[in-house]
């Protein structure tokens, strides 16, 4: 590219219309006040905001721009349909592919890839529509996690310790998507370890509070007494093993620019991976900023990092 970013318009494109959309009402005019910050020229975009037009190309053609930081979370901002538009309107962006956003939007496809080429993750039911209820009580102990397949955040996710509690969490689960995902309950720690350029963070331990059965939503960005344990609480072997892992998971499915991979352990020490989020929050409550500031990393510097990789990538190529 003849030009440099800083001499290019920035468009952080927020909003959408996932199930996420509050939280990338956060996320954006913060990432937009951290890029403007250093100097940079930003227009913000709230996808299908108030008054917007509904067709998304029509949106992103209503304004002008050279590079698109993605704060969408959920929805087909991190499935990977935002990711193809601005590729056919030949705008470069931050984040992964469209192919590579596609296949970690969709947990059941992801544990698929996974299971078949030896990262470890939970074992797992799958079902279209309505899950049966018997077949998962015949084939997997209780508890279990379930999950709609494509969505975020922890929305929509639910344990279940009996039948009851089962078929409520199914329920709960078709809310949300036609794809549902019942997975093994592992019972131990879970950390999530953000990945930046290739480069894996420190992991972040994450600890609820009692009342809490998950690190659900109202964890996440709502309550306050959520513990974040940085360092996480490994021995340095464990925690390498443990971002070694997560580099492995996010690689393999052709991740790249940046994201987080959340991760569990058990009670034999083995870790077992969940997913991985290819256009993390942002908030004021999220974790890739918190594992930034723990290495000296700033708020208005990591993002700038991230649009400056994406944009020298797009560049070398």
């Amino acid at each position: 590219m003849s030009r440099t970013l800083k001499e290019s318009v920035i468009a952080v494109i927020y909003g959408g219309r996932s199930a996420e959309r509050e939280v990338s009402l956060q996320s954006g005019p913060l990432v937009a006040e951290g890029l403007r910050s250093k100097g940079y020229q930003v227009i913000e975009l709230d996808l299908y905001g108030p008054g917007k037009n509904l067709d998304p190309v029509v949106q992103l053609q209503s304004i002008d721009f050279d590079f698109a930081f993605i704060a969408l979370h959920g929805g087909e901002g991190e499935d990977g349909r935002v990711q193809a538009l601005l590729e056919m309107l030949d705008k470069p962006y931050s984040g992964s592919s469209p192919l590579a956003c596609g296949l970690a939007m969709d947990k059941v496809l992801t544990k698929r890839f996974w299971r078949g080429i030896g990262i470890p993750t939970p074992a797992y039911l799958s079902f279209v529509g309505q899950a049966d209820a018997d077949v998962i009580e015949t084939k997997m102990a209780y508890p279990v996690i379930v999950k709609p397949s494509r969505e975020g955040s922890t929305i929509g996710i639910n344990k279940a310790v009996n039948r009851l509690e089962l078929d409520e969490a199914l329920l709960k689960a078709l809310e949300y998507d036609s794809d549902i995902l019942v997975e093994e309950f592992v019972d131990g720690p879970e950390f999530t370890i953000t990945v930046i350029d290739d480069v894996a963070y420190p992991a972040i331990g994450l600890k609820p509070a009692p009342d809490h059965k998950l690190y659900d939503y109202e964890a996440k960005y709502v309550a306050d007494d959520t513990e974040y344990l940085l360092p996480c609480g490994l021995n340095s072997d464990d925690e390498n093993e443990l971002q070694m892992l997560a580099l492995d998971a996010y690689r393999s499915l052709g991740c790249s620019g940046w994201g987080r991979v959340d991760i569990m352990r058990d009670q034999a020490g083995v870790f077992w991976v969940l997913e991985v989020n290819t256009a993390p929050g942002m908030t004021t409550h999220s974790l890739v900023p918190m594992a930034a500031k723990y290495v000296g990393i700033d708020y208005a510097s990591l993002v700038e990092n991230i649009a400056k990789n994406a944009w020298d990538q797009v560049g070398r190529h």
